[in-house]
């Protein structure tokens, strides 16, 4: 069925006049009279009787104009979500528990009234994601980005993450308020669900050979809460978390993060986007990282080899 003659059947529906709906549409009056006959011929009915005053419908038309307003509505709304600035600013965060998802919280502070749609892939490494992203399904994504992306793709480094320690109230290491990478040596550092080829992973193992630590990677992976709950009630276990994450656990847990220092592991997070997206809310987010540089920082921290160290 042809949208612009059902488009034109309802504006004269409504107008009640040929003329003032060719006025409407921008179009000349035997346009008009020319879309309406050939729906008539679709449908096989007489929509509109002529009186001297104009035009009114007929029985059929009476019958046909709400669901010709629910088709144009439809199809406004189809196009409304995949056109840029009148479709969601889809982020994908990978977590919501982790920086990047913390990030774009304080990006939407500043922006209320933008339609942002966060979403997880929390099954991507990065090239997955790239590929998310070269094929429109987001229109960006953060992850760790290991050597170059290739065009339109872009990815710029916008967040560096430094690592905390997290461990239990019975920890040997529970009383301390920072630790070294070298005060890690000889600790158990539990860390499951690390998939091998993943950029996290590869992260994780350059910063375990590093600094001589023992990250355990084994068991199955029940999820934050419970692997929370394991260190809590151990003397043995740690892990290690980001600064910018939310991690949330009962009092009772008592679980204690400390902060990493000489050097600060940093996870070290890009912004991947399309260059040529021209949603507006991407525009928006770029500027938002962009306001947040303040320069260089802290030259006492660590980054895996495969991290440009300018971004």
């Amino acid at each position: 069925m042809d949208l612009h003659a059902v488009r034109t059947f309802v504006t004269a529906a409504e107008t009640g006049q040929f003329q003032d709906a060719a006025a409407a549409l921008t179009i000349t009056q035997q346009a008009v009279s020319k879309r309406v006959a050939a729906l008539e011929r679709d449908l096989g009915v007489r929509l509109f009787a002529r009186t001297p005053r104009g035009v009114v419908l007929t029985i059929d038309g009476q019958a046909f104009l709400p669901h010709a307003r629910e088709l144009l509505r439809v199809a406004d709304r189809a196009d409304a979500s995949v056109r840029p600035g009148r479709r969601a600013f889809r982020v994908d965060v990978h977590s919501r528990r982790i920086a990047p998802a913390v990030v774009l919280q304080d990006f939407y502070r500043l922006h209320p009234d933008l339609d942002l749609d966060v979403v997880t892939m929390l099954n991507a490494d990065v090239d997955t994601a790239i590929a998310e992203v070269a094929a429109g399904t987001v229109d960006a994504t953060f992850h760790a980005v290991r050597g170059p992306v290739p065009p339109p793709v872009r990815a710029v480094r916008v967040i560096d993450d430094p690592h905390h320690l997290l461990v239990g109230p019975d920890h040997p290491l529970a009383s301390r308020a920072v630790v070294t990478p070298a005060d890690l040596t000889g600790h158990r550092l539990w860390m499951p669900g690390l998939e091998p080829g993943t950029e996290w992973a590869d992260y994780y193992d350059e910063l375990a050979e590093a600094f001589g630590l023992t990250i355990d990677v084994g068991g199955p992976v029940f999820g934050y809460e419970a692997q929370l709950e394991e260190i809590a009630g151990s003397a043995e276990l740690a892990t290690l978390v980001g600064e910018g994450s939310r991690y949330l656990w009962p009092d009772r847990y008592d679980l204690r993060r400390i902060p990493i220092r000489h050097p600060t592991p940093v996870y070290p997070t890009s912004l991947i986007w399309r260059d040529d997206n021209p949603h507006p809310g991407l525009a928006a987010l770029i500027g938002f990282f962009d306001d947040r540089r303040t320069g260089p920082g802290s030259t006492d921290v660590w980054i895996p080899s495969w991290v440009d160290p300018t971004g």
